[in-house]
């Protein structure tokens, strides 16, 4: 005999004490490291240069993707800047098409999404990407409608991407003002946070060049499990 029994009561959640909480891309949100090797090696192979792994190209992702070719051609010699312009628009070209060939979401990260955009906390991206990029990634992921806006690198022009504070400064004004929070993984996120004075909290589980504890963030989470507490833990924390 089947019995019915009732549901297991719902815990209540802790109120998250953010009105706005904006997240990086790339190492934050998605692991795009895989396409992003992939990309960066179809301009390494045009310019004749050995490949590099997911592992060697993660500790590039961060500044942007002008930076991140350079420091793969500095890998192996240099480029002379005219050869440069070439292969870094081959990359582009090459990466558009493959955005989302293998790029995943970090384990949990809808979950938590999802839990604080049913506590009413407006969702933002803040990336060094190009905006137009980042656009087309969510999209096909199907997360886009879940943010209420995406800033890109070259959003706001030169010299306002992250660690400017202009980008989180826009991020605010556009989710309509109130207390905000950024998540990230790089000195780019945090320093970007810090110069507006809002909390930052880093993720382990990034693109790291080095200790998470040395990003200086306000806390540091270890799967987007702890997200939602680690954000509760932060009330008063200006």
């Amino acid at each position: 005999m089947t019995e019915n029994y009732p549901p297991a009561p719902r815990i209540p959640l802790d109120p998250i004490p953010f009105d706005i909480v904006g997240f990086d891309l790339d190492g934050t949100l998605l692991d795009t490291s895989p396409d992003l090797a992939a990309a960066v090696n179809h301009a390494l192979a045009l310019a004749g240069r050995p490949a590099l792994s997911p592992d060697q190209v993660e500790p590039m992702i961060g500044g942007g993707a002008k930076e991140m070719l350079r420091q793969a051609l500095d890998a192996s010699g240099g480029c002379a800047p005219e050869e440069f312009r070439g292969y870094y628009k081959e990359m582009l070209r090459y990466y558009e098409a493959h955005v989302a060939d293998l790029t995943q979401p970090f384990a949990g990260m809808i979950d938590a999404l999802d839990a604080l955009a049913g506590q009413g906390v407006k969702l933002a991206v803040v990336t060094n990407k190009f905006e137009s990029l980042a656009v087309k990634l969510l999209g096909l992921l199907g997360l886009l409608d879940r943010f209420e806006t995406v800033i890109g690198g070259d959003t706001l022009g030169p010299g306002n991407a992250k660690p400017s504070p202009a980008p989180i400064i826009e991020m605010i004004a556009r989710c309509g003002g109130g207390r905000a929070v950024f998540v990230g993984d790089s000195i780019y996120d945090i320093g970007a946070a810090k110069a507006v004075g809002i909390p930052a909290i880093a993720v382990s589980f990034g693109f790291l060049l080095g200790p998470v504890e040395e990003l200086g963030a306000d806390a540091v989470i270890d799967h987007y499990d702890a997200l939602l507490r680690t954000l509760a833990a932060m009330a008063g924390q200006d």
